[in-house]
């Protein structure tokens, strides 16, 4: 089955890269009995990813249950998961199979694995590795034919180091691991989605759909979407319920939007109908700014070089001011830094730039040379990428430490960029 085929069959909306990634992966694991982990934030839709699997293997026509290990109470998951006998706790009047007996054939979807006890993470190592079981009270060994799919929000592999889940169970779930990316690594699929999630409530609530103008789009784009796609369709539910106006600006938007997230929103400086569609075109214009601005100090000084004499100027200058903006201001710090000028030595006097005082000495002068070098924000990314992975040998974990990023972050710009380790 092709790419969208499967997002037509399951209701998949987008065409960003990382999410086609994640679909093909998915299809093309179907096939097989292998385990999966998939891996996300709340809200991206993991359980889809889970179901699309299961109805494009060989098990489609056999059971197929969600389990939330995070909402079972710890004392019970073991009974839920592998069943009891009658009298092995309080309360357990009659003997109860677990999923892992009902699903026998089928497949099972384990959300939030990261919250299984200890010991439950124990006996789900036994079930994977040799397809047997226990139940809760019970001697007898049983058989069970189960494809397990586990999903989590969380980094298993922080887990596993602060000994909160067990090492040997990571690797053997994450056979194949799917990464389902956030909404905000797919900003392209934002509008696509809000509309689709808008004509689906209008057409329940007998109302006609929200449309947003040009500056309520741009401040839906640059939302970050702490609740991904889930946040999205709560947004659009309640625009097509709560809204007066067919079409709304950004201030009617910002109304629906939480303070506390709109607050850590980038500002976009310049024109406000959105020169920049997202993040990495402001921080492309911040470059250039920054380009420029060398670009100038570098002219002031290939002047400098070609005529000492204005190092001169510019520092008698620079004296003169930094006295008057004393005799003004009464800035004793100033008035300390004109003194320690006046005793500095001839290859060390201060050169005007931006009405500031800088320390230029002679040497630096001399030393001086044009140099053009690139300041893409991406050649830089990759160049340092590359730099860390030399640094420790390969060695994905240190690298991103290094780095600063996640392993999960450093991971996806080895594929963008397409660097080889």
């Amino acid at each position: 089955m092709d790419l969208q085929s499967i997002k037509n069959r399951f209701g998949i909306i987008g065409n960003a890269p990382a999410l086609n990634f994640a679909l093909n992966t998915a299809a093309q694991v179907a096939a097989t009995d292998l385990t999966v982990l998939i891996v996300g934030e709340s809200g991206v839709g993991k359980e889809a990813f889970s179901q699309i699997i299961h109805a494009l293997s060989s098990r489609k026509h056999n059971p197929f249950i969600a389990v939330n290990c995070g909402a079972i109470p710890e004392g019970t998951i073991d009974s839920e998961l592998f069943g009891h006998e009658k009298g092995s706790f309080t309360g357990a009047v009659d003997s109860r199979k677990g999923y892992f007996e009902t699903v026998n054939g089928g497949t099972i979807f384990l959300d939030e694995i990261g919250e299984l006890p200890l010991g439950t993470q124990a006996r789900l190592l036994r079930v994977l590795e040799m397809g047997e079981f226990i139940r809760v009270g019970s001697s007898k060994v049983q058989k069970t034919d189960v494809r397990v799919i586990a999903a989590t929000n969380r980094e298993l592999i922080d887990f596993t180091e602060k000994g909160k889940f067990r090492q040997d169970l990571y690797y053997r779930l994450s056979t194949v691991p799917i990464r389902v990316p956030s909404l905000r690594d797919r900003t392209e699929d934002i509008i696509l989605l809000f509309r689709k999630f808008v004509v689906d409530f209008s057409e329940r609530y007998k109302t006609t759909p929200v449309q947003l103008d040009d500056d309520a789009k741009i401040l839906l784009i640059n939302y970050q979407f702490p609740g991904n796609v889930r946040e999205l369709k709560n947004l659009a539910e309640q625009l097509s319920v709560l809204s007066k106006q067919p079409i709304l600006g950004a201030n009617e938007l910002r109304k629906f939007l939480p303070e506390k997230n709109l607050n850590r929103m980038p500002i976009l400086a310049g024109p406000p109908h959105g020169e920049f569609a997202n993040e990495r075109e402001i921080l492309y214009k911040l470059f250039f700014d920054m380009k420029k601005d060398v670009t100038e100090l570098k002219k002031m000084f290939l002047e400098i070089l070609q005529n000492p004499s204005l190092a001169g100027n510019a520092a008698n200058f620079t004296k003169e001011s930094l006295i008057n903006d004393f005799n003004v201001n009464g800035n004793e710090q100033q008035h300390h830094l004109i003194q320690q000028n006046n005793n500095q030595p001839a290859f060390m006097q201060p050169v005007a730039v931006n009405n500031q005082a800088v320390l230029l000495s002679n040497n630096d002068i001399h030393q001086h040379e044009e140099i053009e070098e690139s300041l893409n924000i991406m050649d830089k990314e990759k160049e340092l990428i590359i730099k860390a992975l030399k640094k420790h040998r390969g060695k994905r974990k240190d690298a991103s430490a290094d780095l600063g990023i996640s392993e999960r972050t450093l991971y996806r710009k080895l594929k963008e960029y397409d660097i080889e380790e």
